[in-house]
């Protein structure tokens, strides 16, 4: 699993959209392409939780699964569009077209909230919220649970599947492979032990993970 290769070739799994929730995990663990998120991105956050990303799609579904082991759990939000890179999180920033600076940024925490957002350029502020309407078309599945808690301390382990439909990013599949870019990223600001991982490298400087220069190339094969 090198993380440090910026091609993701994503395999095609006809039936995902037939399977229950385990048959999709296990066949992204068995049958796609699993890449390690595990860039420090601001050295004075050291801390380094193992995050890993497995990834598929259908005909008209993204799938990505994120598993991380990690020593501190929260998760105070619960709704969309919420502060959800504060709790223990993951997220997947995709650009659909790479001669259009527009993309689209995920934020999903432990228990499957989903903070989404439309793009454009470099920078937070580039961005703006998704409806919740259109979130809503995004399936999710956490292993927490849904409901919110305060912080935890311990050893935890934990997965969210998602899949996003492949029409919200703007694709459709013909049998043809499909070329988009993307990073994936895991935080959780809010936390005792607060961290910034990136699956590409970042710009340090720049303090955001609002960096599309930074994303690496992939392919729905």
């Amino acid at each position: 699993m090198n993380s440090n290769i910026d091609n993701l070739i994503v395999p095609h799994i006809d039936n995902l959209g037939e399977m229950s929730t385990d048959g999709i995990i296990n066949a992204l663990e068995d049958n796609g392409v699993r890449r390690t998120i595990d860039h420090i991105d601001y050295k004075e956050f050291p801390y380094h939780p193992l995050t890993t990303f497995s990834m598929a799609y259908s005909k008209d579904m993204l799938y990505i699964d994120f598993f991380v082991r990690c020593n501190y759990l929260r998760a105070i939000n619960d709704r969309p569009n919420t502060p959800v890179h504060e709790d223990s999180c993951v997220a997947a920033y995709l650009q659909p077209d790479s001669e259009n600076n527009r993309y689209y940024a995920f934020e999903i925490n432990c228990i499957g909230a989903i903070s989404g957002m439309v793009c454009k350029g470099e920078g937070d502020g580039a961005c703006s919220f998704l409806d919740e309407s259109t979130i809503d078309r995004i399936k999710c599945y956490a292993s927490c649970g849904n409901r919110p808690f305060r912080e935890l301390e311990g050893l935890f382990t934990w997965n969210v599947l998602i899949a996003i439909p492949l029409d919200m990013l703007g694709l459709k599949y013909d049998g043809s492979p499909l070329s988009i870019k993307g990073n994936f990223y895991k935080c959780a600001s809010g936390t005792s032990q607060p961290h910034f991982l990136s699956w590409m490298p970042l710009d340090e400087t720049k303090r955001t993970f609002h960096q599309p220069k930074s994303f690496g190339n992939i392919i729905l094969s």
